[in-house]
């Protein structure tokens, strides 16, 4: 178990509080009057990001949710993007909204688009909290970007490192993970 010692804080919990508050509001401009989005996250690490935008959205959505596995317990992604859980909700005709955590190689989001496209919504936008451009080999457009990051391996407000670290409220740099027992090792975090 790795504890908070091993964390920098990146985004103070002020930062993204302000920074959904902003994303919200160009939400809100992007879908005519009376064409409510149906917001989607992707399991687990969206979740509270998707809480507390629907929060200070300005007007009625709906929501769903899917599971995905890319990562796996390591820190890499696979490359390999499948659908574990499905979302309930007929997407047909409808405007949807992909909130996302993070995107990294945009492999996942390129899946989860095409996969999407292939249902027939009416509208498909992107929303994402972080955005590691740096780390880009899929092409995807994210209409919404709340802060564009380096490649670091980060924590906090729903992403994790093994399980651990999703209850906090800001996002932190992973700074070291222990290889072996009383090791410290840096070089491989990345997400």
């Amino acid at each position: 178990m790795i504890d908070e010692t091993a964390l920098t804080v990146l985004l103070t919990a002020d930062q993204l509080r302000d920074r959904v508050r902003e994303l919200a509001a160009e939400i809100n401009t992007s879908y005519p009057t009376g064409r409510d989005p149906h917001l989607v996250t992707v399991l687990k690490g969206g979740f509270i990001f998707l809480a507390d935008l629907v929060r200070v959205l300005d007007r009625p959505v709906t929501i769903d949710f899917v599971s995905v596995a890319s990562y796996g317990t390591g820190t890499r992604s696979s490359g390999v993007v499948t659908l574990a859980t499905d979302f309930e909700i007929d997407i047909t005709d409808r405007d949807v909204l992909i909130v996302e955590d993070i995107v990294d190689t945009g492999q996942t989001l390129s899946w989860l688009l095409d996969t999407f496209r292939a249902r027939h919504p009416r509208s498909l936008r992107t929303v994402s909290l972080l955005d590691k451009r740096s780390r880009r080999t899929a092409e995807v457009d994210i209409e919404h970007v709340g802060f564009t990051i380096e490649d670091r391996f980060v924590v906090g407000y729903g992403l994790d490192y093994a399980e651990q670290f999703r209850h906090l409220p800001y996002v932190a740099v992973l700074d070291q993970t222990p290889q072996h027992p009383g090791e410290r090792h840096t070089d491989s975090l990345r997400r």
